[in-house]
């Protein structure tokens, strides 16, 4: 079997903010790719611990229609640091994951003052579906535009932001998409603007 050599992870940290409730798709598929990019993706959470995922879909041939996601449970990962123990300083960007997380983590002072630190620093964020909630609850979507999935298009206009339906909005700093279907269209741009920033 062939050895493969082991990536190294010296371009820098990612911050990526979770909670139980985060969607699996948001968080890993960005885990993963950032890491085969050469950055170390830095999972928090509340509390540095093993966290409840969950998997969002509106399910197929049901007899019953959906018409909103449905959840149930999904892998797990785990935060390896506290929100009130990160330093924005130590990381050359941000990601935002989706899922119900995100309804209860905008009310955590320690977080929003990170994500503020990172749209002041002009570093590069990404988000995703529900995680418009934190940009827009730490008060950063104002005259930005952005995608979201639709039933948060409210979380953008209403704190002063415009919204585009489409899997991918560049807007400065601020890359979005809309659900992790879309994550071919917003991650590229992401990992371009940071390795503008930070080249090998």
């Amino acid at each position: 079997m062939p050895e493969f050599p082991e990536i190294p992870l010296g371009r820098g940290k990612i911050f990526i903010p979770i909670g139980d409730g985060t969607e699996m798709m948001d968080t890993l598929y960005p885990i993963f790719r950032l890491r085969e990019e050469g950055y170390e993706p830095v999972v928090s959470g509340p509390e540095a611990r093993l966290y409840n995922g969950v998997m969002h879909e509106i399910p197929p041939g049901e007899s019953v229609r959906w018409d909103i996601t449905r959840e149930q449970p999904s892998y797990h990962v785990r935060a390896t640091i506290a929100f009130r123990d990160a330093r924005p300083d130590d990381y050359v960007g941000l990601f935002l994951s989706g899922g119900r997380a995100p309804e209860y983590l905008r009310y955590d002072k320690h977080l929003m003052d990170l994500v503020r630190a990172f749209f002041a620093a002009n570093k590069p964020v990404a988000m995703v579906c529900h995680g418009v909630e934190l940009a827009a609850a730490a008060g950063c979507l104002k005259n930005r535009t952005a995608t979201t999935v639709a039933k948060c298009e409210l979380d953008i206009t209403s704190f002063g932001g415009h919204y585009v339906d489409k899997p991918c909005v560049v807007d400065g700093n601020l890359v979005s998409g809309r659900t992790w279907h879309d994550n071919p269209f917003f991650l590229p741009p992401f990992i371009q603007m940071l390795n503008a920033a930070h080249p090998r």
